[in-house]
């Protein structure tokens, strides 16, 4: 999945496709350790795809609270202007 796909997507969306992944991810270390994984360099690309998806949830999740901040000296100690 590519990161210009992930960054379109709503955090909902995301936090959905990380459980996906993640329920996927297990399943392949299963299989891996039973030796019936038939691509073992498919569980490398699932764990890259869930990093990515949790780099852009951190990244939106930055980007929310930088949003909802106050100025700088806009806080209940600043002093006030004349």
């Amino acid at each position: 999945m590519k990161i210009t796909e992930l960054r379109e997507m709503s955090i909902e969306e995301l936090k959905a496709r990380e459980a996906e992944i993640s329920e996927e991810l297990t399943r392949m270390k299963i299989q891996l350790a039973l030796k019936r994984l038939d691509n073992p360099l498919k569980a490398r690309t699932t764990r890259r795809d869930l990093a990515r998806v949790k780099t852009v949830i951190n990244e939106k999740m930055k980007a929310g609270t930088a949003e909802t901040k106050a100025p700088a000296g806009a806080g209940p100690g600043a002093p006030k202007k004349a």
